[in-house]
């Protein structure tokens, strides 16, 4: 009887018995590509005389909002949310950095208008983010126009 023992405690420390599975949990996977979406806008002051400005952001080569409206109007202390801008969206992939360009327009022949500022979504943050997980970037744009103006531009940041 005592052979059997010596044998099962001879097999373990050999190796010869079967190793236990272990596991480990897996780290988060990195994500690889980020979604950048407008999260909010606020106007403290805005650049013309009437107190109200007209808005668009350029993204990615398009203009927000497009097919609605061409346009979202802003007062000091109004607060914007990203349906009102028809939900601009941009990718990030590798290190590359995405701008919302805030734009000013004139109606009723909007066009691109004049460049306010940019807001930024930097790679570097979203190399950071695992899959699913999200990031907040804001920035404070602001100059002067006609008048002095500033906004703070908030982005979400996705990792995919």
């Amino acid at each position: 009887m005592h052979s059997h023992k010596l044998i099962a405690a001879l097999a373990l420390v050999t190796g010869l018995a079967a190793p236990v599975a272990m596991t480990a949990s897996p780290a988060a996977a990195r994500a690889a590509t980020c979604t950048v979406t407008l999260y909010d806008i606020d106007a403290f002051n805005v650049a013309e005389r009437d107190g109200r400005d007209e808005l668009r952001f350029e993204v990615g080569g398009n203009l927000f909002p497009r097919f609605n409206s061409n346009w979202f109007g802003m007062t000091a202390g109004s607060d914007g949310d990203p349906g009102q801008f028809e939900n601009p969206s941009d990718l990030i992939v590798g290190n590359s950095n995405v701008t919302f360009d805030l734009r000013e327009v004139t109606p009723p022949a909007v066009g691109r208008g004049d460049s306010l500022g940019r807001a930024t979504a930097h790679g570097s943050v979203c190399a950071g983010l695992a899959v699913g997980a999200t990031a907040i970037e804001e920035d404070i744009i602001s100059g002067t126009d006609e008048t002095a103006y500033s906004y703070s531009v908030r982005l979400l940041l996705t990792g995919r």
